[in-house]
């Protein structure tokens, strides 16, 4: 077996630079994920389909968010962390790219490969990030570096509509990937110095078994993972049908819409370093996952009272309270991973973990618009899906209870 020898310390290892980075990965992964949400009236009127299908486009992006999550840890132990976020950008960027061809299959594939390259963006950062925190500040800095994930809907909600507007839907998309691309150049040189512990004797064939072992054998692994699925789902199911919703139900216009959109995205950043900075601060990054969740459903439970007729403060507030914690959790849910996963296994773990996720991010969108072709009613639709984070509540429970005993 190969490996390369340690590099010495550098400030391109340095804390605020690999959070810099980990998050800016991830704000691209994150907008190639949700501009197609954000310019979802445009999309479905150019290939003329109803607004509400916008859910089945984004389980095809978790399906393959899921596949190369299971591969996560054994790429970045062959290439490194650097060249695995790297390939995760060039994923998404083909993506885009692919979604603005004007057929649908082009816009289903397009879609698979903004989720292999959102799968990849995971197990990398929390292999470096392990490396550069304490136990003192592990669940604000991997909030911190999640902020990427709200990030990027912010960009998408902001930039999507007037683009699509303005210069048509294709460009919209093209240009987001034209963004991704650079940025992947951009990082190159960081490579030498985070790539450095790559085996390059190590296999790609991982066997998808013995890495869910690592989740399903450890009591608070599966709790914490099984929780993030129920939350996974209300996130992502309210951030793409925001903008459909507000123009649907709301009589929004697209820009307005797409403004709401970054309010709730907005409201996530803050949300995920509030809830990473108070589970440093109580050491009790349960009882954190415990409120999150119970404020959420209310939040959904309370959009039942939205109509046409609503003041817009009263929707800006429910859908930014909505923002600050179904889009605000994945920092201390993510932390809590990699402080569980056995030593020398936290991209493994964390990689089959986030798998359980996006089976939950594949559900939400779905279920939305299965909820919505019985009700016709988007803001009761989340009323009734407060029901599914909800019952994320028993498994944050266990998983406090199997944590305690681990620093």
């Amino acid at each position: 077996m190969t490996i390369a020898s340690p590099a010495p310390p550098s400030p391109h290892t340095a804390l605020p630079t690999v959070v810099g980075v980990t998050l800016l990965v991830q704000a691209l992964a994150s907008m190639s994920a949700i501009l197609p949400s954000a310019i979802a009236p445009e999309l479905a009127a150019a290939h003329g389909v109803a607004g509400s299908l916008i859910g089945l486009q984004v389980s095809c992006i978790y399906i393959g968010a899921m596949m190369t999550s299971v591969i996560g840890g054994a790429v970045v132990r062959r290439y490194g962390a650097l060249r695995c976020s790297q390939l995760a950008l060039l994923l998404a960027a083909t993506g885009g790219l692919l979604t603005a061809i004007p057929e649908l299959v082009a816009v289903a594939f397009g879609a698979f490969f903004v989720g292999l390259g959102y799968g990849l963006t995971n197990p990398p950062s929390s292999h470096m990030l392990m490396k550069v925190t304490t136990a003192t500040n592990r669940n604000l800095v991997f909030s911190i570096k999640q902020t990427g994930v709200p990030l990027g809907g912010v960009l998408a909600g902001l930039a999507g509509p007037p683009l699509a507007l303005a210069l048509g839907w294709q460009m919209a998309l093209i240009c987001g990937a034209g963004v991704a691309l650079l940025v992947m150049v951009m990082i190159s040189p960081f490579r030498d110095h985070w790539d450095h512990d790559r085996d390059r004797s190590a296999g790609l064939r991982s066997n998808p078994l013995r890495d869910a072992k690592i989740v399903w054998q450890n009591s608070g692994l599966r709790a914490i993972s099984l929780a993030a699925f129920t939350f996974s789902a209300m996130q992502v199911a309210i951030s793409t049908y925001t903008v459909t919703l507000l123009v649907s139900d709301m009589d929004f216009s697209l820009i307005a819409a797409g403004g709401v959109l970054a309010v709730l995205q907005v409201a996530g950043v803050g949300g995920r370093v509030l809830w990473g900075w108070l589970a440093d601060r109580s050491r009790n990054p349960g009882a954190v996952l415990i409120l999150i969740t119970l404020v959420t459903c209310g939040a959904a439970l309370a959009m039942a009272l939205l109509s046409a007729a609503t003041p817009a403060p009263l929707v800006y507030l429910i859908f930014g309270v909505m923002g600050l914690t179904a889009v605000g959790w994945n920092g201390v849910y993510l932390a809590e991973v990699a402080r569980l996963a056995p030593p020398g296994l936290i991209g493994s773990a964390t990689g089959s973990s986030m798998v359980v996720t996006y089976a939950g991010v594949m559900l939400g969108p779905a279920a939305i618009a299965g909820l919505y072709g019985l009700v016709g009613s988007y803001t009761l639709t989340f009323a009734l899906f407060a029901i599914v984070p909800l019952t994320g509540l028993i498994f944050v429970v266990q998983a406090r209870k199997a944590g305690q005993s681990k620093p």
